[in-house]
């Protein structure tokens, strides 16, 4: 601990020096002679050096002057890549537009990796890469290939646009055309290309079941617990001490949540008196089983969060955890965290509270229950829950109050259907369905919204480090690309500023458009992230936002668990405490959004593979479907009869010559003059759907 003071301030003084003392890059005897280091200190100082390199604050030239990155025309952030070659950094800086990088300056970085880029044309946002700090890519999943005596793998990811070397020693007996799991051990250069190790010969894919394998190892995530993290849950007591606990079990208290979920992180109470409501939201005390460094907890950060795939879910924390002691079940004593919050007749919150407790949950409910005793006034269900029919009530009412209120301040309210995946026994996907979304999924969204609001500002009150949800405000070019997508639908936008996606949204409710709007308009707002630095959260208008209410599924809500414990009582953490966490959270609230973005996409894929599984056997069928999408190469066309998206490749649209309207956002046919723009229903045929490549391709009809 000792080091890590003495490293945390010398980083602190070398920061101050090339912000306050100098006007240039310096070199390493420069800079030692400024902070009065003599020889004996030089090993601290080029190890504090390095640390700042690596976290992208300083750059280091070729020459050995060291500087700050945003003195020096340099931004730090993620690659992404695209196919072609070329890609984009997502920068890390706040405010910060994306930089697009052409193919030649790539400097060979892979997708995930963490890179610093110097800008070259601001007007354009062009850069070029000059650093890579970081690889995101470890291990890619590809097809091994033989032609003579070399050996490649091609990979399976539309985004590595270059093939893998291998040595054949290394090759663990792949043979040509099969599916492999391969190391990286050789990074690629602008002249050499990335070299690997086979890990393993992988099955072929030939039921829907075995995507879920596939993609587990495409996306390396941690399927086993460690030997050490088992023993320690093991060793884990169900016995719960009433000492510094207020006991909340003579509340009534219910779970809400879907009909298949077994990690139950949040429960609700609620009362109303003459003033207002008294909202109790009760969290699972995660951290009341896993302290900090603990085996338990290093596995729980390295995996950043669950991943939930159709029929089974990967968990953040091992099963006797996540289902059972922390799973806030019913009819069972349960150690929690509970945010109270006292709201007026108007939903003004008005005071609030926070502190350990300990519940006993009465019921668990479904959304569907709630719908059915709320909305349908289904006399069974009703009655079944009669005792607690006063609270559900109170409950709707509170959330129509914070709901109305949260979007008249600003917030979006995107009603975006999603995908759900049903499966039959053998684990083949049986129907593809727009999930409900109902008013019980409203209400829990809503209080949870309320305590995590909550939460953030009594932590940022405090002035106690911590790591917040945020999401930037967006970027008014993004919004300029979408003006002749908008004029199609009569939408017409003079300036585009902030508050465009709130009059889109409310130009278009209710139309039959309406959900391709939004999935546009979602596309172009940047991705919330985790962030040390509160810069609010321009999607729920929200001046402070955290991550609070799961911390069963998601490490940064067992961060914010811990740091609003650590001053219950103290109102204030020692500066030590606070020099450490500074050090500490930035780091982990890069990596959580890291494992975020990886989860979302493996997710993203397992659906997409689904989708394709379920059309397979109706390659000849006809469908009506929508046009959701319009570029130069065809359509993206969405089903109406199933959630499930394909393309029209405008090459096999063969009554007519096709050219892309880019000002009007459609494809015209030169000789019939033929148009076809976002929003148009046309009939198609099922063409072709590939397995391999998750793709469902259709022909006009």
């Amino acid at each position: 601990m000792t080091m890590i003071r003495k490293d945390i301030h010398l980083k602190d003084s070398v920061l101050t020096f090339l912000r306050t003392k100098t006007s240039r890059p310096v070199n390493f005897k420069e800079i030692a002679r400024a902070l009065g280091i003599q020889r004996k200190g030089s090993r601290t100082l080029r190890r504090v050096l390095y640390v700042l390199i690596k976290s992208g604050e300083i750059f280091r030239t070729k020459k050995g002057f060291y500087g700050l990155v945003r003195e020096m025309n340099l931004v730090t952030g993620l690659f992404e890549a695209h196919r072609d070659g070329y890609g984009f950094v997502i920068p890390e800086t706040s405010g910060e537009r994306d930089l697009f990088i052409p193919p030649r300056k790539t400097m060979a970085a892979m997708s995930g990796d963490r890179v610093v880029a110097r800008l070259e044309s601001i007007e354009r946002r062009e850069a070029s890469i000059i650093k890579i700090l970081e690889r995101g890519k470890k291990k890619i999943i590809g097809t091994f290939h033989r032609e003579d005596n070399l050996f490649y793998v091609t990979p399976k990811s539309r985004n590595i646009p270059f093939g893998i070397v291998i040595n054949p020693k290394n090759r663990k007996g792949a043979a040509h055309g099969s599916k492999v799991s391969v190391e990286i051990i050789s990074y690629p250069t602008m002249n050499r290309p990335p070299e690997g190790k086979v890990l393993k010969v992988l099955t072929d894919v030939t039921e829907p079941s075995l995507e879920t394998d596939m993609i587990i190892e495409e996306y390396s995530l941690p399927r086993k617990f460690p030997a050490s993290v088992l023993s320690a849950v093991k060793d884990l007591s169900s016995k719960i001490s009433l000492r510094n606990r207020k006991d909340c079990r003579s509340m009534f208290t219910v779970t809400i949540d879907g009909e298949t979920a077994k990690d139950f992180d949040d429960a609700i109470s609620i009362e109303r008196n003459d003033k207002g409501f008294i909202l109790y939201v009760h969290i699972a005390d995660v951290s009341h089983y896993v302290p900090w460094e603990s085996e338990i907890d290093l596995e729980a950060r390295r995996r950043g969060t669950s991943v939930y795939f159709p029929g089974s879910v990967i968990p953040m924390l091992p099963e006797k955890l996540s289902n059972d002691l922390c799973s806030l079940v019913p009819k069972q004593d349960r150690p929690t965290f509970t945010v109270e919050m006292h709201f007026d007749n108007n939903a003004q919150i008005i005071d609030s509270d926070f502190y350990p407790s300990i519940i006993h949950s009465n019921e668990r409910m479904t959304y569907t229950s709630v719908k059915k005793i709320l909305v349908d006034n289904d006399s069974d269900v009703r009655s079944r829950y009669s005792y607690l029919i006063n609270s559900f009530e109170t409950m709707e009412k509170l959330c129509a109050l914070l709901r109305r209120k949260r979007i008249s301040r600003g917030s979006l309210d995107f009603d975006l259907p999603e995908p759900e995946i049903l499966l039959d026994m053998q684990g083949r996907p049986e129907a593809v369905i727009q999930s409900e979304r109902n008013l019980a999924h409203m209400m829990v969204e809503e209080f949870m919204i309320a305590a995590n609001e909550a939460v953030a500002s009594y932590l940022e009150e405090a002035g106690i480090p911590s790591v917040y949800r945020v999401h930037e405000e967006p970027d008014t070019t993004k919004i300029d690309e979408l003006k002749p997508v908008l004029a199609a639908f009569g939408i017409h936008i003079k300036k585009a500023h902030k508050k465009t996606f709130h009059s889109v949204l409310k130009k278009t409710k209710g139309r039959e458009e309406e959900s391709i709007i939004n999935i546009l308009l979602l596309r172009s707002l940047k991705q919330a992230r985790y962030s040390t630095e509160n810069i609010g959260h321009f999607g729920l208008a929200s001046t402070c936002y955290t991550h609070f209410t799961s911390p069963i599924r998601r490490y940064p809500d067992l961060i914010v668990h811990r740091m609003l414990r650590s001053i219950l009582g103290k109102k204030q953490l020692s500066d030590r405490k606070k020099q450490a966490f500074s050090k500490l959270l930035p780091d982990l609230a890069v990596h959580s959004s890291r494992t975020e973005r990886t989860a979302e996409e493996a997710e993203r894929e397992i659906v997409n593979a689904m989708r394709v599984w379920f059309m397979k056997d109706k390659v000849g069928d006809e469908y009506t479907g929508i046009v959701t999408n319009v570029t130069s190469h065809g359509l993206k066309i969405k089903l109406t009869d199933f959630f499930i998206e394909g393309y029209l490749n405008v090459s096999s649209m063969s009554d007519d010559y096709y050219r892309f309207d880019e000002k009007n956002y459609r494809l015209i046919g030169r000789r019939k003059k033929r148009m076809f723009s976002i929003g148009n229903k046309l009939t198609v045929r099922v063409e072709s759907v590939d397995t391999e490549e998750r793709n469902i391709i259709f022909g006009l009809v």
